[in-house]
């Protein structure tokens, strides 16, 4: 039961994380940024400084506050910051989320279609038998068409190649051990 639930509140989740970052306000103001990196001066240890500005204004000045040094230090402590302007682009971000997360969606609605329909696939049939060793892969019966009147459907034509398939694997794994068998 619990493995039902999770199952269902996953589409969920997806859907209300979906909602979330479309409708988050956005300001703006988190897209721009300067960010001014300044090392140790004297006995101030350094310090990193974010501050939403414009570009015009991404200096030492504008960005470090408060200021650590007095007053007739000032420009010195500013000619070691290193100031730089960054923009990011939130409405991307969100975008590329969007995607990301439909896609694990769609990918997680179609294993569980394929979980539920897996079983109406591997239904039970006498005439296949399991892959075997050599010894016992001469003997596997040929899987017949189905009974008349049946129409060429999918799952047949999906099964009538895994008995192929299944032949061929058969075949080389004799043709294999056969091999073997003369080198040793």
């Amino acid at each position: 039961i619990m493995h039902q639930i999770t199952e269902l509140s996953t589409p969920k989740v997806l859907l209300f994380l979906l909602i979330g970052l479309f409708f988050q306000p956005n300001d703006g103001s988190e897209d721009v940024r300067c960010k001014c990196i300044c090392p140790p001066y004297r006995n101030i240890s350094g310090h990193i400084y974010n501050r939403n500005a414009s570009q015009k204004d991404c200096n030492c000045l504008h960005v470090v506050e408060p200021m650590p040094v007095p007053g007739h230090d000032v420009e010195a402590y500013c000619l070691l910051c290193e100031c730089k302007y960054e923009e990011r682009s939130s409405n991307t971000i969100k975008v590329t989320i969007i995607i990301y997360l439909s896609v694990v969606g769609s990918l997680l609605l179609y294993m569980l279609f394929l979980l539920l329909v897996d079983p109406l696939i591997r239904r039970h049939d006498p005439y296949t038998q399991p892959l075997q060793n050599e010894e016992d892969s001469e003997d596997v019966r040929p899987h017949p068409s189905g009974p008349p009147g049946r129409g060429n459907t999918v799952l047949e034509r999906v099964e009538g190649a895994q008995q192929r398939w299944k032949k061929q694997v058969q075949e080389q794994r004799k043709t294999v051990f056969d091999r073997h068998k003369l080198l040793s």
